[in-house]
């Protein structure tokens, strides 16, 4: 690969050196080990990323299924269970070995995020010992291969309105699991089609001719290759992409499971037909027992940055090599990356992707003090349940976005499927909404924020919800955010009194921030008048809410987008001084000044730009560009892509 240096960056100005091996440890961090047993495997398996396009669907699944099951006997895939089962007992390493799985083939991924992710985690999570001795052993060596029946044809996000029902026998002491009408199936169920001989099953629980809302029941759904009776099982058939994984429908014809089968770490009925549950509120054990399966959401938005690494990768080695059009009076072409266009469309993406890989360190950290047991309060398994939600939208919004632009900034060599922006695109498109839809799951980070993660969180549907917020003081509802103490502390250290912003230096990581939260906060403000207006006026809380809707996810994204910057300036400030922590400052600032000048329109409509500094913030980050121009081909290497993964012969080679 080309790595040349035109000098690009301004006159006087001394550019950094990298060490991208200090710079590749700093971002594997404490799971180095881990990430790289990940990229061995990844290289060992380098193959099936041509089988994905040659196999026929039936052998790219059994050939999925295969390196699944002997990644697992590696360790990689059953870092976060016990290890009296076999596991590695740390839900952080598991986190990390998932994201480094996505610079590979994202089938394998996602069928290895439904094993032992979901249908393990379901398992782990929910049940109690019975269920753990029972299923673990087998489920982390990919002997026992299960699925996650949640998601119905008619119910996605709301899950507290599942259709299937499990009614308890009390006269055989037997739930009997039944689907009520299609609209109750069982959809889009990775490992149903094929592999899955259990499944995690989320029904209504009927008791005694009471409802106790969702539970979750282990039921077999296939013995010996076929489904067992009272199950039908359909195959979803050809995806947009992940055709790897084998993704199926089922329906229940009063399936009877035994009362054990029952996941009972939260509720459980007696051999008698009385049900018993240490949470009293219903609403509030639904919200805990889903809260036990956040990893899902931590594990997708940490993938989605990383297969944006594989794409962003690809289209900076390219644009390092590949040459158009003369420029000089020597004749020879330009290199793509000297373009000053090539370097706006491609460098802020290499910034954001390294703050969202630096947010999701600080997201993995909290995941595992939570599930650890080191930070065990109800306010933070909250905390970490929206961080998880907004970190995950943005995450997946941002994969989306770079493998687009990606492909496009390779030309026509980017729609050739061997350069990989076919399967990533096809592959990671889900992502946005599978594990939550990112627009439900910026709603439920805007829920945290106008409550501050009240002790009625669990009990505020969006109609509780706002007739909380509605019963504060909108001063209330600012005072109770972070936001607002952290605006009044930035305001102190800057200099102009209420002109702060005006007076700050742009590149300021205090200035940066404090745009940040000044939006945050103006913007949740707005919400809650907004909100109590139309209460006072006595309108439906329902039309209320849909009113303000998409107030309420802008205020959740830019929420997100402060958190994303804090965690970027926060890993900065702990690097030694050095050639690493200037080029990490370079991407940081170019972060922050690239997010407030794609929202500048909003800065400058509420007083916080002028038309001047907004125009000085584009030539900064123009200037900022081109100051990493020099160092993009270091900057994407330390991010560990295995070579055999970035499969582009004729672009990074």
């Amino acid at each position: 690969m080309s790595t040349d240096r035109t000098p690009t960056a301004p006159a006087g100005y001394v550019q950094p050196e990298l060490d991208v091996r200090a710079l590749t440890e700093v971002l594997d961090g404490e799971y180095a080990e881990v990430r790289d047993l990940v990229r061995t495997n990844l290289v060992t398996y380098a193959s099936v990323l041509e089988e994905a396009e040659e196999l026929s669907i039936d052998a790219y699944r059994e050939r999925v299924r295969d390196i699944v099951v002997e990644m697992a006997a590696t360790g990689q895939t059953g870092m976060g269970f016990p290890k009296r089962y076999g596991g590695g007992g740390d839900v952080g390493a598991s986190i990390a070995a998932f994201e480094t799985a996505a610079f590979g083939d994202l089938s394998v991924l996602v069928k290895t995020g439904v094993q032992f992710g979901l249908f393990g985690g379901a398992i782990l999570h929910l049940g109690t010992e019975r269920h753990h001795d029972a299923y673990l052993p087998d489920l982390i060596t990919g002997k026992l291969m299960g699925c996650f029946a949640m998601t119905e044809t008619g119910h996605g996000s709301n899950v507290q309105a599942l259709g299937t029902v499990a009614r308890y026998d009390a006269a055989a002491q037997e739930f009997v699991i039944t689907t009520e009408g299609d609209q109750a199936r069982k959809d889009y169920i990775g490992n149903a089609a094929r592999h899955g001989e259990l499944a995690v099953v989320f029904a209504q629980l009927e008791v005694g001719g009471e409802s106790e809302g969702v539970h979750a029941f282990v039921v077999p759904i296939r013995s010996g290759g076929e489904a067992v009776p009272g199950v039908d099982i359909e195959d979803d058939g050809r995806k947009m992409g992940l055709n790897g994984v084998d993704n199926g429908r089922i329906r229940f014809d009063g399936v009877r499971v035994p009362r054990e089968a029952l996941l009972n770490r939260f509720a459980d009925v007696t051999p008698e037909g009385v049900y018993k549950s240490t949470i009293d509120n219903p609403d509030r054990r639904f919200f805990t027992m889903l809260g036990t399966l956040v990893q899902g959401r931590v594990s997708v938005g940490g993938a989605g940055v990383n297969a944006a690494k594989v794409a962003l990768a690809v289209a900076t080695k390219y644009a390092l090599r590949r040459r158009q059009f003369a420029t000089g009076s020597q004749g020879e072409e330009q290199l793509l990356l000297d373009y000053g266009l090539h370097q706006r469309r491609l460098l802020p993406l290499v910034a954001q992707t390294y703050a969202l890989h630096f947010a999701q360190d600080v997201l993995r950290a909290q995941l595992h003090n939570v599930f650890s047991g080191l930070e065990d309060d109800p306010q933070a398994r909250r905390r970490l349940e929206a961080r998880a939600a907004g970190t995950k939208a943005l995450g997946t919004w941002h994969a989306t976005r770079v493998i687009q632009e990606c492909r496009e900034a390779c030309g026509g060599a980017g729609y050739l499927a061997v350069n990989r922006f076919a399967a990533l695109k096809a592959d990671s498109d889900i992502f946005t909404t599978f594990e939550g839809d990112n627009h439900v799951l910026l709603q439920l980070v805007a829920k945290g924020l106008l409550t501050d993660y009240a002790s009625e969180f669990e009990d505020l549907d969006q109609l509780g919800m706002v007739r909380y917020v509605t019963g504060l003081a909108v001063e209330t509802v600012i005072e109770k955010t972070s936001a607002h103490k952290l605006l009044e502390r930035v305001r102190d250290l800057l200099p102009g009194g209420d002109e702060w912003d005006q007076e700050a230096g742009l590149l300021d990581s205090e200035y940066q921030l404090a745009m940040l939260r000044y939006r945050e906060e103006h913007m949740l403000a707005g919400v809650a008048r907004r909100l109590k207006a139309g209460i006072d006026r006595k309108r439906d809380p329902g039309a209320v809410f849909s009113e303000v809707q998409d107030h309420v996810i802008a205020v959740a994204h830019a929420h997100v987008e402060r958190l994303v910057l804090e965690a970027f300036v926060e890993k900065r400030r702990t690097l030694p001084e050095g050639g690493n922590k200037v080029a990490l400052g370079l991407l940081c600032d170019l972060y922050a000044l690239s997010t407030i000048e794609a929202d500048r329109a909003w800065f400058m409509e509420h007083g916080r730009l002028t038309v001047q500094r907004s125009k000085a913030i584009t030539r900064e980050v123009t200037d900022l560009c081109r100051k990493v121009r020099p160092l993009a081909g270091d900057l994407v290497d330390a991010w560990g892509v295995p070579a055999a993964m970035l499969r582009a012969p004729d672009l990074v080679d």
